[in-house]
Protein backbone atom coordinates (compact mmCIF):
# COMPACT_ATOMS: atom_id res chain seq x y z
CA UNK A 1 0.00 0.00 0.00
CA UNK A 2 0.91 3.14 -0.51
CA UNK A 3 1.65 6.07 2.17
CA UNK A 4 -2.31 7.41 3.46
CA UNK A 5 -2.26 10.98 3.05
CA UNK A 6 -2.29 12.73 6.11
CA UNK A 7 -3.62 16.14 5.21
CA UNK A 8 -6.98 15.27 7.20
CA UNK A 9 -5.42 16.20 10.17
CA UNK A 10 -6.58 18.77 12.26
CA UNK A 11 -4.17 21.63 13.59
CA UNK A 12 -5.41 23.65 16.84
CA UNK A 13 -4.32 27.01 17.79
CA UNK A 14 -2.00 27.85 20.57
CA UNK A 15 0.77 24.98 19.01
CA UNK A 16 -1.36 21.92 20.15
CA UNK A 17 -2.83 19.27 17.21
CA UNK A 18 -6.13 17.03 17.50
CA UNK A 19 -5.51 14.07 15.60
CA UNK A 20 -8.81 14.12 13.51
CA UNK A 21 -8.55 12.33 10.50
CA UNK A 22 -11.12 14.00 8.57
CA UNK A 23 -13.80 13.15 5.49
CA UNK A 24 -17.45 12.78 4.31
CA UNK A 25 -18.13 9.49 4.75
CA UNK A 26 -22.16 8.53 6.23
CA UNK A 27 -22.89 6.92 8.91
CA UNK A 28 -24.22 4.13 7.00
CA UNK A 29 -21.65 3.98 4.92
CA UNK A 30 -18.95 3.48 8.07
CA UNK A 31 -21.50 0.81 9.29
CA UNK A 32 -21.49 -0.78 5.81
CA UNK A 33 -17.84 -1.08 6.00
CA UNK A 34 -16.72 -2.01 9.90
CA UNK A 35 -13.21 -4.13 9.28
CA UNK A 36 -12.97 -7.59 9.75
CA UNK A 37 -9.79 -6.94 11.00
CA UNK A 38 -9.56 -5.68 14.63
CA UNK A 39 -8.27 -2.54 15.76
CA UNK A 40 -5.46 -2.66 18.21
CA UNK A 41 -4.94 -0.03 20.77
CA UNK A 42 -1.28 -0.74 22.86
CA UNK A 43 -1.49 1.24 25.98
CA UNK A 44 2.44 0.94 27.67
CA UNK A 45 2.69 2.66 31.06
CA UNK A 46 6.37 3.96 31.83
CA UNK A 47 7.77 2.26 35.10
CA UNK A 48 4.41 1.08 36.64
CA UNK A 49 4.92 -2.12 38.94
CA UNK A 50 2.76 -5.36 38.98
CA UNK A 51 2.11 -4.45 42.71
CA UNK A 52 0.24 -0.87 41.23
CA UNK A 53 -2.53 -2.28 39.87
CA UNK A 54 -5.35 -3.15 42.19
CA UNK A 55 -6.73 -6.21 40.31
CA UNK A 56 -2.68 -7.95 40.04
CA UNK A 57 -2.34 -6.84 44.08
CA UNK A 58 -5.08 -7.25 46.05
CA UNK A 59 -2.84 -5.66 48.88
CA UNK A 60 -1.94 -2.77 46.93
CA UNK A 61 -3.36 0.61 48.10
CA UNK A 62 -4.00 2.35 44.75
CA UNK A 63 -7.19 2.10 43.56
CA UNK A 64 -7.17 1.28 39.77
CA UNK A 65 -11.16 1.04 38.79
CA UNK A 66 -10.90 1.26 35.51
CA UNK A 67 -8.16 -1.20 35.20
CA UNK A 68 -9.62 -3.74 37.16
CA UNK A 69 -13.16 -3.43 35.55
CA UNK A 70 -10.90 -4.04 32.09
CA UNK A 71 -9.49 -6.94 33.72
CA UNK A 72 -12.70 -8.66 34.62
CA UNK A 73 -13.78 -8.12 30.67
CA UNK A 74 -10.73 -9.84 29.63
CA UNK A 75 -7.32 -11.64 30.80
CA UNK A 76 -4.84 -11.15 33.20
CA UNK A 77 -1.58 -12.09 32.16
CA UNK A 78 0.04 -13.13 35.43
CA UNK A 79 3.72 -14.34 34.35
CA UNK A 80 3.95 -10.98 31.53
CA UNK A 81 7.67 -9.63 31.21
CA UNK A 82 9.31 -6.79 29.61
CA UNK A 83 12.01 -7.07 27.09
CA UNK A 84 14.33 -5.24 29.66
CA UNK A 85 14.76 -3.64 33.05
CA UNK A 86 14.58 -0.13 31.51
CA UNK A 87 12.77 1.96 29.18
CA UNK A 88 14.20 2.23 25.52
CA UNK A 89 15.53 -1.42 24.81
CA UNK A 90 11.75 -2.69 26.03
CA UNK A 91 10.06 0.17 23.44
CA UNK A 92 12.58 -1.52 20.68
CA UNK A 93 11.82 -4.77 21.33
CA UNK A 94 7.93 -3.97 21.07
CA UNK A 95 8.22 -1.87 17.69
CA UNK A 96 10.45 -4.60 16.25
CA UNK A 97 9.83 -7.64 17.93
CA UNK A 98 13.57 -8.24 18.49
CA UNK A 99 15.25 -8.58 21.72
CA UNK A 100 17.66 -5.02 21.99
CA UNK A 101 21.12 -6.54 22.74
CA UNK A 102 20.96 -7.78 19.53
CA UNK A 103 21.04 -4.09 18.05
CA UNK A 104 23.75 -1.28 19.07
CA UNK A 105 22.18 -0.64 22.68
CA UNK A 106 23.95 -3.01 24.54
CA UNK A 107 22.96 -1.74 28.29
CA UNK A 108 21.05 1.74 29.34
CA UNK A 109 18.65 4.01 27.32
CA UNK A 110 18.81 6.83 24.97
CA UNK A 111 18.26 10.43 25.57
CA UNK A 112 16.65 13.44 23.64
CA UNK A 113 19.06 13.59 21.20
CA UNK A 114 20.03 10.03 20.54
CA UNK A 115 20.21 9.26 17.10
CA UNK A 116 17.66 6.26 15.82
CA UNK A 117 17.93 2.59 17.17
CA UNK A 118 15.95 1.36 14.23
CA UNK A 119 16.91 1.64 10.66
CA UNK A 120 14.22 2.63 8.35
CA UNK A 121 14.49 -0.14 6.25
CA UNK A 122 13.86 -2.70 9.21
CA UNK A 123 9.92 -4.21 9.72
CA UNK A 124 7.98 -2.97 12.97
CA UNK A 125 5.04 -3.68 14.11
CA UNK A 126 3.64 0.12 12.81
CA UNK A 127 4.53 -0.98 8.87
CA UNK A 128 3.36 -4.41 9.02
CA UNK A 129 0.06 -3.10 9.97
CA UNK A 130 0.46 -0.56 7.62
CA UNK A 131 0.49 -3.52 4.64
CA UNK A 132 -2.48 -5.05 6.05
CA UNK A 133 -4.60 -2.01 5.73
CA UNK A 134 -4.06 -0.69 9.53
CA UNK A 135 -4.26 3.60 10.10
CA UNK A 136 -1.27 3.57 12.65
CA UNK A 137 -0.90 6.21 14.97
CA UNK A 138 1.90 6.65 17.99
CA UNK A 139 0.86 8.83 20.65
CA UNK A 140 3.18 9.57 23.51
CA UNK A 141 6.94 9.15 24.61
CA UNK A 142 9.18 7.63 21.71
CA UNK A 143 12.80 6.93 23.46
CA UNK A 144 13.95 5.32 20.37
CA UNK A 145 15.92 7.78 18.84
CA UNK A 146 15.22 10.75 15.99
CA UNK A 147 17.48 12.37 13.73
CA UNK A 148 17.35 16.55 14.23
CA UNK A 149 19.48 19.08 11.63
CA UNK A 150 22.00 20.44 13.88
CA UNK A 151 22.37 24.62 14.19
CA UNK A 152 26.26 23.81 13.94
CA UNK A 153 26.10 20.75 11.16
CA UNK A 154 28.26 18.53 13.83
CA UNK A 155 26.74 15.15 15.75
CA UNK A 156 23.57 16.13 17.34
CA UNK A 157 23.80 16.89 20.57
CA UNK A 158 21.00 18.60 23.19
CA UNK A 159 22.36 22.08 22.75
CA UNK A 160 22.69 22.23 19.08
CA UNK A 161 19.31 21.04 17.78
CA UNK A 162 17.91 22.70 15.77
CA UNK A 163 14.10 22.82 16.15
CA UNK A 164 13.25 24.63 13.52
CA UNK A 165 14.02 21.90 10.99
CA UNK A 166 11.65 18.75 10.19
CA UNK A 167 13.00 15.49 12.05
CA UNK A 168 14.06 12.32 10.17
CA UNK A 169 13.71 8.90 11.06
CA UNK A 170 11.60 8.79 13.74
CA UNK A 171 8.13 7.40 14.05
CA UNK A 172 6.56 8.65 10.73
CA UNK A 173 9.26 6.92 9.12
CA UNK A 174 9.20 3.30 10.72
CA UNK A 175 5.17 2.80 10.03
CA UNK A 176 3.20 5.51 11.89
CA UNK A 177 0.73 7.73 9.96
CA UNK A 178 0.87 9.51 12.47
CA UNK A 179 2.96 11.11 15.77
CA UNK A 180 2.41 13.12 18.67
CA UNK A 181 4.23 13.07 22.07
CA UNK A 182 7.63 13.73 23.51
CA UNK A 183 11.25 12.89 22.26
CA UNK A 184 12.28 10.65 25.45
CA UNK A 185 11.37 10.44 29.19
CA UNK A 186 9.90 13.48 30.99
CA UNK A 187 13.09 13.69 32.98
CA UNK A 188 15.55 14.54 30.20
CA UNK A 189 16.02 18.06 28.73
CA UNK A 190 14.41 19.49 26.42
CA UNK A 191 11.28 19.85 27.29
CA UNK A 192 8.53 20.05 23.87
CA UNK A 193 5.97 18.13 21.84
CA UNK A 194 6.61 17.05 18.36
CA UNK A 195 3.67 16.91 16.04
CA UNK A 196 4.27 14.09 13.29
CA UNK A 197 8.10 15.58 12.33
CA UNK A 198 7.83 19.04 13.85
CA UNK A 199 8.81 20.09 17.23
CA UNK A 200 5.34 22.24 18.26
CA UNK A 201 7.10 25.12 19.50
CA UNK A 202 10.88 25.06 20.20
CA UNK A 203 12.03 25.13 24.16
CA UNK A 204 13.34 29.18 24.47
CA UNK A 205 12.96 29.42 28.74
CA UNK A 206 15.02 27.86 31.50
CA UNK A 207 13.57 24.70 33.43
CA UNK A 208 16.27 24.43 36.34
CA UNK A 209 16.62 20.80 37.57
CA UNK A 210 14.67 19.40 40.66
CA UNK A 211 15.32 16.29 43.43
CA UNK A 212 12.68 14.09 44.24
CA UNK A 213 9.47 13.47 43.71
CA UNK A 214 9.49 15.63 40.70
CA UNK A 215 12.88 15.13 39.57
CA UNK A 216 14.05 16.04 36.30
CA UNK A 217 17.07 17.24 34.76
CA UNK A 218 17.62 21.19 34.09
CA UNK A 219 17.09 22.39 30.46
CA UNK A 220 15.16 24.46 27.95
CA UNK A 221 11.21 24.27 27.83
CA UNK A 222 8.73 25.47 25.29
CA UNK A 223 6.48 28.48 26.39
CA UNK A 224 3.43 26.60 26.71
CA UNK A 225 4.38 23.48 27.92
CA UNK A 226 4.59 21.95 31.66
CA UNK A 227 5.15 18.74 33.37
CA UNK A 228 1.71 18.48 35.16
CA UNK A 229 -0.04 18.89 31.26
CA UNK A 230 1.72 16.04 29.64
CA UNK A 231 -0.07 13.36 30.66
CA UNK A 232 -3.80 15.00 29.63
CA UNK A 233 -2.31 16.25 26.43
CA UNK A 234 -1.61 12.46 25.40
CA UNK A 235 -4.96 11.56 27.03
CA UNK A 236 -6.67 14.19 24.65
CA UNK A 237 -4.92 13.33 21.53
CA UNK A 238 -4.90 9.11 21.86
CA UNK A 239 -9.01 10.05 22.25
CA UNK A 240 -8.95 12.05 18.90
CA UNK A 241 -7.49 9.53 17.35
CA UNK A 242 -10.44 6.90 18.43
CA UNK A 243 -13.00 9.37 17.45
CA UNK A 244 -11.05 10.75 14.09
CA UNK A 245 -10.44 7.14 12.95
CA UNK A 246 -13.93 6.42 13.92
CA UNK A 247 -15.65 9.07 11.83
CA UNK A 248 -13.95 9.23 8.50
CA UNK A 249 -11.71 6.15 8.22
CA UNK A 250 -14.17 3.38 9.62
CA UNK A 251 -13.24 1.27 6.60
CA UNK A 252 -10.05 0.55 8.04
CA UNK A 253 -9.11 -1.09 11.03
CA UNK A 254 -6.67 1.07 13.91
CA UNK A 255 -3.09 0.53 15.27
CA UNK A 256 -3.02 2.81 18.44
CA UNK A 257 0.25 2.65 20.21
CA UNK A 258 -0.17 4.75 23.55
CA UNK A 259 3.26 4.92 25.32
CA UNK A 260 2.22 7.20 28.18
CA UNK A 261 4.71 9.25 30.27
CA UNK A 262 3.53 8.36 33.61
CA UNK A 263 4.16 6.99 36.32
CA UNK A 264 7.53 7.82 35.28
CA UNK A 265 9.63 10.49 37.51
CA UNK A 266 9.08 13.12 37.74
CA UNK A 267 5.87 12.03 39.33
CA UNK A 268 3.57 15.35 38.91
CA UNK A 269 -0.24 14.37 39.19
CA UNK A 270 -2.51 16.85 38.08
CA UNK A 271 -4.52 19.00 40.99
CA UNK A 272 -7.87 17.27 40.44
CA UNK A 273 -6.47 13.72 41.16
CA UNK A 274 -4.79 14.77 44.70
CA UNK A 275 -5.76 12.33 47.51
CA UNK A 276 -7.19 9.50 44.84
CA UNK A 277 -4.33 7.25 45.34
CA UNK A 278 -4.53 6.95 49.10
CA UNK A 279 -0.46 6.88 49.30
CA UNK A 280 0.68 9.96 48.33
CA UNK A 281 1.69 11.70 44.67
CA UNK A 282 2.70 8.78 43.34
CA UNK A 283 -0.71 6.71 43.89
CA UNK A 284 -2.27 10.19 42.68
CA UNK A 285 -0.22 9.75 39.31
CA UNK A 286 -1.38 6.00 39.19
CA UNK A 287 -4.33 7.28 39.62
CA UNK A 288 -4.18 9.63 36.83
CA UNK A 289 -3.58 6.93 34.61
CA UNK A 290 -6.48 4.75 35.35
CA UNK A 291 -8.30 7.85 34.14
CA UNK A 292 -6.31 8.15 30.97
CA UNK A 293 -7.45 4.55 30.40
CA UNK A 294 -11.05 4.94 31.22
CA UNK A 295 -11.09 7.87 28.74
CA UNK A 296 -9.61 5.83 26.43
CA UNK A 297 -12.28 2.72 26.26
CA UNK A 298 -14.48 5.22 26.56
CA UNK A 299 -13.83 6.56 23.50
CA UNK A 300 -14.42 3.07 22.01
CA UNK A 301 -17.45 2.71 23.19
CA UNK A 302 -18.86 5.76 22.00
CA UNK A 303 -17.66 5.13 18.62
CA UNK A 304 -19.24 2.01 18.36
CA UNK A 305 -15.25 -0.08 18.16
CA UNK A 306 -15.48 -1.59 21.29
CA UNK A 307 -16.22 -5.04 20.12
CA UNK A 308 -13.83 -5.06 17.54
CA UNK A 309 -11.03 -3.69 19.31
CA UNK A 310 -8.02 -5.73 21.45
CA UNK A 311 -6.90 -3.65 23.96
CA UNK A 312 -3.29 -4.09 25.80
CA UNK A 313 -2.50 -2.52 28.84
CA UNK A 314 0.92 -2.67 29.84
CA UNK A 315 4.38 -1.57 31.19
CA UNK A 316 7.85 -1.16 29.83
CA UNK A 317 9.17 -2.45 33.32
CA UNK A 318 8.52 -2.67 36.76
CA UNK A 319 8.39 0.15 39.42
CA UNK A 320 11.47 2.31 40.03
CA UNK A 321 12.70 3.46 43.41
CA UNK A 322 13.56 6.96 43.31
CA UNK A 323 9.50 6.99 43.73
CA UNK A 324 9.81 6.58 47.56
CA UNK A 325 9.70 2.70 47.57
CA UNK A 326 10.95 2.73 51.57
CA UNK A 327 7.70 5.73 52.01
CA UNK A 328 5.01 3.07 49.71
CA UNK A 329 5.82 0.48 51.97
CA UNK A 330 5.59 2.13 55.36
CA UNK A 331 1.93 2.80 53.95
CA UNK A 332 1.45 -0.85 53.45
CA UNK A 333 1.96 -0.56 49.17
CA UNK A 334 4.44 -2.49 47.74
CA UNK A 335 4.72 -1.53 43.97
CA UNK A 336 6.97 -4.88 43.19
CA UNK A 337 4.70 -7.17 44.54
CA UNK A 338 6.56 -10.31 46.14
CA UNK A 339 8.87 -9.84 43.73
CA UNK A 340 12.72 -9.15 44.51
CA UNK A 341 14.39 -5.84 42.91
CA UNK A 342 13.25 -3.21 40.85
CA UNK A 343 13.37 -1.21 37.53
CA UNK A 344 16.75 -1.47 35.96
CA UNK A 345 17.27 -4.90 37.67
CA UNK A 346 17.69 -8.54 36.58
CA UNK A 347 15.91 -9.73 39.38
CA UNK A 348 11.55 -9.90 38.94
CA UNK A 349 11.13 -6.86 40.40
CA UNK A 350 12.68 -5.38 37.28
CA UNK A 351 10.74 -7.03 34.38
CA UNK A 352 7.99 -9.00 35.73
CA UNK A 353 5.08 -6.65 34.90
CA UNK A 354 1.24 -6.02 34.40
CA UNK A 355 -0.56 -7.30 31.27
CA UNK A 356 -4.06 -7.19 30.45
CA UNK A 357 -5.86 -7.77 27.89
CA UNK A 358 -9.69 -7.44 26.28
CA UNK A 359 -11.24 -8.61 23.04
CA UNK A 360 -14.95 -8.68 23.89
CA UNK A 361 -16.01 -12.10 22.01
CA UNK A 362 -12.89 -13.56 21.67
CA UNK A 363 -11.02 -13.66 25.12
CA UNK A 364 -12.59 -15.40 28.37
CA UNK A 365 -13.84 -12.47 30.54
CA UNK A 366 -12.42 -12.39 34.07
CA UNK A 367 -9.77 -14.70 32.86
CA UNK A 368 -6.10 -15.28 33.53
CA UNK A 369 -3.52 -16.76 32.05
CA UNK A 370 0.02 -18.03 33.36
CA UNK A 371 1.89 -18.50 30.34
CA UNK A 372 5.30 -17.10 30.18
CA UNK A 373 5.15 -13.78 27.21
CA UNK A 374 7.62 -11.33 26.73
CA UNK A 375 6.52 -7.44 25.05
CA UNK A 376 8.37 -8.22 21.82
CA UNK A 377 5.77 -11.01 21.29
CA UNK A 378 3.67 -8.22 20.13
CA UNK A 379 4.91 -8.45 16.38
CA UNK A 380 3.91 -11.90 16.17
CA UNK A 381 1.08 -11.58 17.57
CA UNK A 382 0.06 -9.42 15.26
CA UNK A 383 0.97 -11.25 12.29
CA UNK A 384 -0.97 -13.88 13.49
CA UNK A 385 -4.28 -11.83 13.92
CA UNK A 386 -3.34 -10.27 10.49
CA UNK A 387 -2.52 -13.47 8.68
CA UNK A 388 1.07 -12.04 7.84
CA UNK A 389 3.66 -13.88 7.10
CA UNK A 390 7.10 -12.47 8.83
CA UNK A 391 10.27 -12.79 7.24
CA UNK A 392 13.59 -14.31 8.72
CA UNK A 393 14.72 -11.18 9.04
CA UNK A 394 12.38 -9.61 11.27
CA UNK A 395 10.68 -10.54 14.56
CA UNK A 396 13.87 -12.49 15.32
CA UNK A 397 12.88 -13.05 19.43
CA UNK A 398 8.71 -12.68 18.72
CA UNK A 399 6.32 -15.23 19.73
CA UNK A 400 2.75 -15.13 19.32
CA UNK A 401 1.11 -14.86 22.20
CA UNK A 402 -2.62 -15.44 20.53
CA UNK A 403 -2.75 -18.83 21.31
CA UNK A 404 -2.82 -18.17 24.83
CA UNK A 405 -4.90 -14.80 24.87
CA UNK A 406 -7.54 -17.13 22.87
CA UNK A 407 -7.10 -19.89 25.80
CA UNK A 408 -6.72 -22.41 22.69
CA UNK A 409 -4.80 -26.01 23.54
CA UNK A 410 -2.58 -27.27 23.38
CA UNK A 411 -0.31 -24.50 22.74
CA UNK A 412 3.75 -24.20 22.82
CA UNK A 413 4.23 -20.51 23.67
CA UNK A 414 8.13 -19.86 24.33
CA UNK A 415 10.84 -22.00 24.25
CA UNK A 416 12.51 -19.64 26.99
CA UNK A 417 12.52 -16.01 27.58
CA UNK A 418 15.49 -13.73 27.95
CA UNK A 419 15.83 -11.11 30.30
CA UNK A 420 18.48 -8.16 30.36
CA UNK A 421 19.35 -5.48 33.03
CA UNK A 422 20.09 -1.94 32.97
CA UNK A 423 24.27 -2.39 32.76
CA UNK A 424 23.45 -5.46 30.36
CA UNK A 425 23.87 -8.19 32.49
CA UNK A 426 21.67 -11.52 30.95
CA UNK A 427 19.42 -14.44 32.37
CA UNK A 428 17.24 -17.03 30.61
CA UNK A 429 13.96 -18.38 31.79
CA UNK A 430 12.76 -21.35 31.03
CA UNK A 431 9.69 -23.43 32.71
CA UNK A 432 10.37 -22.51 36.66
CA UNK A 433 13.82 -22.54 35.97
CA UNK A 434 15.86 -18.66 36.05
CA UNK A 435 19.74 -18.22 35.03
CA UNK A 436 21.32 -15.57 35.91
CA UNK A 437 24.72 -14.53 34.26
CA UNK A 438 26.33 -12.34 36.78
CA UNK A 439 26.74 -12.24 40.41
CA UNK A 440 24.23 -9.43 41.57
CA UNK A 441 21.40 -7.55 40.55
CA UNK A 442 22.24 -6.01 37.65
CA UNK A 443 21.07 -2.72 38.22
CA UNK A 444 20.24 -0.67 41.17
CA UNK A 445 19.33 -2.81 43.77
CA UNK A 446 21.52 -4.23 46.19
CA UNK A 447 24.00 -6.14 45.85
CA UNK A 448 24.40 -3.08 43.38
CA UNK A 449 27.46 -4.60 40.73
CA UNK A 450 29.95 -1.98 42.52
CA UNK A 451 29.16 -3.85 45.96
CA UNK A 452 29.35 -7.46 44.21
CA UNK A 453 33.02 -6.77 43.55
CA UNK A 454 33.73 -6.65 47.60
CA UNK A 455 31.42 -9.65 48.22
CA UNK A 456 32.23 -13.31 47.85
CA UNK A 457 29.27 -13.95 45.52
CA UNK A 458 28.79 -17.02 42.97
CA UNK A 459 29.20 -15.56 39.72
CA UNK A 460 26.16 -16.93 38.47
CA UNK A 461 22.22 -17.25 40.00
CA UNK A 462 19.85 -20.05 39.38
CA UNK A 463 16.22 -19.69 40.71
CA UNK A 464 13.17 -22.25 40.99
CA UNK A 465 10.53 -19.87 41.07
CA UNK A 466 7.72 -22.08 41.27
CA UNK A 467 8.97 -22.52 44.75
CA UNK A 468 11.00 -19.49 45.64
CA UNK A 469 9.61 -16.14 43.61
CA UNK A 470 11.00 -14.04 45.71
CA UNK A 471 14.74 -14.88 44.26
CA UNK A 472 16.27 -16.02 47.75
CA UNK A 473 17.62 -19.02 47.40
CA UNK A 474 20.46 -19.60 44.65
CA UNK A 475 20.26 -22.94 44.25
CA UNK A 476 22.95 -23.49 41.44
CA UNK A 477 25.05 -25.83 42.99
CA UNK A 478 22.34 -28.82 42.96
CA UNK A 479 21.28 -28.43 39.51
CA UNK A 480 24.16 -28.40 37.46
CA UNK A 481 22.89 -30.07 34.99
CA UNK A 482 20.38 -27.01 34.54
CA UNK A 483 22.89 -24.69 34.59
CA UNK A 484 24.36 -26.34 31.75
CA UNK A 485 21.34 -26.75 29.50
CA UNK A 486 20.32 -23.34 29.92
CA UNK A 487 23.90 -21.92 29.44
CA UNK A 488 23.91 -23.64 25.90
CA UNK A 489 20.89 -22.50 25.42
CA UNK A 490 21.58 -18.83 25.95
CA UNK A 491 24.74 -19.38 23.52
CA UNK A 492 22.66 -20.54 20.79
CA UNK A 493 20.13 -17.88 21.07
CA UNK A 494 23.12 -15.24 20.64
CA UNK A 495 24.88 -17.52 18.18
CA UNK A 496 21.80 -18.20 16.03
CA UNK A 497 21.16 -13.77 16.21
CA UNK A 498 17.38 -15.20 16.98
CA UNK A 499 15.70 -17.19 19.37
CA UNK A 500 12.68 -18.46 17.06
CA UNK A 501 12.61 -20.64 14.11
CA UNK A 502 14.00 -19.34 11.06
CA UNK A 503 17.48 -18.50 9.14
CA UNK A 504 20.09 -17.12 11.43
CA UNK A 505 20.79 -13.86 11.50
CA UNK A 506 23.56 -11.18 12.72
CA UNK A 507 23.72 -9.42 15.84
CA UNK A 508 25.09 -5.94 15.71
CA UNK A 509 28.35 -6.37 16.82
CA UNK A 510 29.75 -8.58 19.64
CA UNK A 511 27.26 -10.12 22.94
CA UNK A 512 28.90 -10.88 25.67
CA UNK A 513 26.83 -13.01 27.66
CA UNK A 514 28.76 -12.69 31.19
CA UNK A 515 29.41 -8.97 32.01
CA UNK A 516 32.85 -10.12 33.38
CA UNK A 517 34.00 -10.85 30.22
CA UNK A 518 33.34 -7.88 28.53
CA UNK A 519 35.53 -5.95 31.47
CA UNK A 520 38.71 -8.06 29.95
CA UNK A 521 38.22 -6.54 26.89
Amino acid sequence: MGRIDRRGFLKTSGGGVLALWLGGRTPAARAADTPKLPNIVYILCDDLGYGDVKCLNPDGKIPTPNLDKLASQGVMFTDAHSGSAVCSPTRYGIMTGRYSWRSTLKSGVLYTNSPPLIPTDRLTVASMLKQRGYRTACIGKWHLGMVFKTTDGQEQRVKNLDFAQPIQDGPTALGFDYYFGIPASLDMEDYYFIDDNRVVKAPTRREEAEKGLRYHRAGLMAEDFTLEGVLPALTRHAVGVIDGHARDYADKPLFLYLPLSAPHAPIVPNDEFKGRGNVGLYGDFVAEIDSTVAQVLEALDRNGMTDNTLVIFTSDNGFAPIADLDGLLAQGHDPCYVFRGTKADIFEGGHHIPFIARWPGRVAAGSACTDTICLADLMAAAAEITDFDIPDNAGEDSVSFLPALLAKTPRAGREATVHHSSNGSFAIRQGKWKLIFCPDSGGWSQPTPKEAKTMDLPPIQLYDLEADIAEVKNVYAEHPDVVERLTNLMKKYIDNGRSTPGAPQKNEGKIWMYRAEAAKV
